[in-house]
Order: structure tokens, then sequence, then C-alpha cells
């Protein structure tokens, strides 16, 4: 009878284990109990303890397949899944605006441009630093009379000394200090040719004449020949073909009061000399 039990209980266990488990063992102790009393007192306490070993055993194969029916967990909100970043990782850095990061371009020069400015011959023959000087401050607005110039240039019935005191009273007069010298002690480099050119554009294109300290002898584009052996400077007021040429102020000659020169001239003509710009 036990056998018989023990093999029903079992396939009952197998269909629905977590249900019936522990009813199934009640059961099969109280059978086995049963029997035993019928069959004689002897046979109770074998019998008992063989109903118990089932019924520890039926117990155990009941937890075994509850458990393999068991659901997945759900992973609680807020902890890393498959999906998810690793904890401890490095959030991503936001992306950069490519348009807040970019610099602003500045704007293009014209190709070229003649300033607004008033012209005035030399008062003496020694004066073509402080009247040069005067017509690159006239393009600014700024008025000055050639004898004021010469006092603070320190000009003399030598002349004025060099191009670092033309640049020394244009800053003096014009707020900022935009003014540098550049000198050309031997026969210019195309680099410094192309220096030339470029702070020739710069400076006008601020509304700001140059003044350069020349030397020697020069054709203008027109045909024209202008000889200083002992020395000039001039006015530089405007420039077109993106500076390749430039326009001379020239306050010796109030008959030419003006004409236009290559800068490569230019730069040939201030060899041994500098410029203000």
């Amino acid at each position: 009878m036990k056998y018989t039990l023990k093999r029903q209980l079992r396939r009952l266990a197998a269909a629905r284990p977590y249900q019936i488990a522990a009813a199934s063992a009640a059961a099969l102790v109280l059978a086995t109990t049963t029997g035993a009393l019928l069959n004689g007192a002897d046979e109770a306490p074998a019998a008992q303890r063989a109903s118990a070993a089932v019924a520890a055993e039926l117990r155990s194969d009941a937890g075994l397949a509850s458990l393999g029916e068991q659901q997945p967990a759900t992973p609680a909100a807020g902890s890393p899944t498959a999906s998810s970043p690793a904890a401890g990782a490095p959030a991503a850095k936001k992306a950069a605006n490519p348009d807040l990061t970019r610099k602003p371009t500045p704007p293009k020069p014209p190709s070229s441009k003649v300033l607004d400015y008033d012209y005035q011959a030399q008062t003496t023959f020694y004066y073509c630093g402080p009247a040069a000087t005067r017509n690159a401050l006239s393009a600014t607005g700024i008025e000055r009379g050639q004898d004021d110039l010469a006092a603070q240039l320190g000009t003399t019935e030598m002349g004025t000394n060099s191009a670092e005191d033309t640049t020394r009273v244009l800053n003096a007069v014009v707020k900022g200090n935009p003014y540098k010298t550049t000198m050309f002690p031997t026969a210019p480099r195309p680099a410094q040719m192309d220096r030339l050119q470029a702070d020739i554009v710069r400076a006008i294109t601020d509304g700001r004449g140059v003044v350069a300290n020349i030397v020697g002898d020069a054709v203008d584009t027109d045909g024209g020949w202008h000889s200083f052996g002992g020395g000039h400077y001039i006015a530089v007021v405007g420039y077109r073909d993106q500076g390749r040429t430039v326009k001379i102020a020239d306050s010796a000659n109030p008959a030419v009061p003006s004409y236009w020169i290559t800068t490569i001239d230019l730069a040939n003509w201030i060899t041994s000399r500098g410029y203000s710009a």
C-alpha cells in the first residue's frame, strides 16, 4: 500500500507540486499509519518512519518544481541594466555649438581705397617731414600746423632724422598708438615688400595715412620721374589693386601734389630708410 501511494503522490507532485505538496505529505502519513494499525502494532513505527521520509522527499521535489516556475525578477528602478551605461561610467560631454565657439571672421579689406585728406605743400625746403606728417594726419580729421609738428619732430635745416620720429609724433596725436616703424636697412626682400603692402592696406582701411622716408629716384605709373638724392618724406594716402599700387601725397611740388607708384618701387625707394604705418 505505501508503495502505491508513493507512486501516486510522485505523479501528482510532478504535475502540480507547488499546490499539493503539503496535502500529499499529510495524506501519506495518515494512510501509512492507518495501514500499520490494521496490520499490527509492530509495523507502526516503521510505517511512520517511511511516511516521514516520503513526506520530506516530496517537499524537496515540490520546492524544486516551484523554483523552476518562478518569474524573473524585475530590476529595481535606477539599477543598471544591459542597455543602460555601467554604474560609475563618466557622462558623455555635451557637444559644443560650433556657432558659439567659432571666432568671427574679420571683414575683408576693399580692393581699393583713397583717403579724404587735405593736401598742403611744405613751407620750407627742409619741412618735408612735418608736411608729410601733417598730410597723413589730415586724413584722420586732425589738423596740425607744420611749425608745430616740426618742433615735435626735432626738424632742422638738416631735415628730420628718421621714421622713428614720425612714428613717435603720429602716436602722440592719434589715439591708441597705432603706428609702428619698419626699417629697410638694405634692399627689401619679397617678404618685406609684402609686409609693406599689408601695412599700407591695413592703415588706409583704418583711415590712417602712412608716412615714408625715401631716398633716390623712382618713376610713377604715368612715367613721371621723382628724384631726392638727399632724402625726402612723403605721405601714402590710398591704394588700389589690393595694395599693389599706392597713391602718394608729395609736398615737394604743389604742381604735382600726388601720383601713383607700385608698392615694389616704393619699397625700393625706402631702402636704407623706413616708414610709419
